[in-house]
């Protein structure tokens, strides 16, 4: 069943497509901050991407510390039937700069770290980019089962006009993906690489068939926003999915991992995740600012 339309905006970015540049930025409380000052760098985050093509997440630990509850906020799943290994990196706040030119995201992150200087502090920053028409760094399209227009908005926004994102950054090792045939690939991810058609016959451990939306019960849609990353010699997959929850996303983490049955995804061939979070996008103010009312 297609869920009802949210009443309320949303951060628009969300739904936007991917952006040629973007940076993934983590932050986190500085130790020992009292409530009060969590609450005044969350204020003036808030104040500085007003109007701004991003998107600003929070964990269910800051809201935790702040006295506060949202309901569906959790901390990111652990299952402990999964056959891999699902590290998670949580961090309090999560923040997506978009935009077309890098030089400018960098003054824009340069910018908001100076403003929460000595209440926030930089966990990890991940600059990412688009490939080709948005594909991952493998070649494979990513995102090609998304819903769509009215249908991605159904999917990917609470009816308070919130959204609840998971963040995983994937690590591709190369040596195996080019150790691999060209029909093992196929095989591994259940599409043809020049075609981007689904294989008819592809095995059950395809990313295809393990992650296949409308099999699950409830039907487990979620909204890709994924970017490719480098550092060094080292490259691979951000991993971003909005949802009106988180269940979906858990859904076929658990099936990917063969937690729910015993078979691992074949993605884990050649690819494997360094870590990963969840956070509660809050909806638009009518000064088009997050809503950070929730958290205090």
């Amino acid at each position: 069943m297609t869920p009802s339309a949210p009443s309320q905006p949303c951060q628009g970015a969300i739904l936007a497509a991917v952006p040629a540049q973007a940076r993934y930025l983590f932050l986190s409380r500085e130790s020992g901050i009292k409530p009060a000052a969590a609450r005044k760098a969350i204020a003036l985050l808030a104040r500085a991407l007003a109007g701004k093509p991003h998107v600003i997440g929070f964990s269910a630990t800051l809201a935790k510390a702040l006295g506060r509850q949202i309901p569906g906020l959790r901390d990111f799943v652990r299952f402990p039937d999964a056959r891999v290994d699902l590290p998670v990196t949580q961090s309090d706040v999560w923040i997506w700069l978009r935009g077309n030119d890098a030089g400018e995201l960098f003054h824009e992150t340069r910018l908001l770290l100076g403003a929460v200087a000595g209440l926030l502090k930089l966990d990890e920053l991940v600059p990412a980019f688009r490939f080709r028409s948005g594909h991952d760094l493998s070649g494979y399209e990513d995102g090609t089962e998304n819903p769509k227009g009215a249908q991605a908005r159904r999917w990917a926004i609470a009816p308070d006009g919130a959204s609840f994102v998971a963040v995983q950054r994937w690590e591709h090792r190369f040596e195996r993906f080019d150790a691999m045939s060209p029909k093992a690939r196929n095989e591994a991810v259940g599409r043809d690489l020049a075609s981007n058609e689904e294989l008819p016959d592809a095995p059950d451990t395809a990313h295809v068939k393990r992650t296949a939306q409308e099999s699950f019960d409830p039907q487990a849609f979620v909204l890709r926003r994924s970017m490719p990353w480098t550092e060094g010699a080292r490259a691979g997959l951000m991993f971003v999915a909005f949802g009106r929850s988180f269940d979906a996303f858990e859904a076929q983490l658990e099936r990917m991992s063969g937690a729910a049955d015993g078979r691992i995804d074949g993605l884990f061939g050649f690819t494997r995740p360094l870590g990963g979070g969840y956070y509660w996008c809050p909806p638009l103010a009518a000064d088009g600012r997050p809503d950070v009312s929730a958290l205090g």
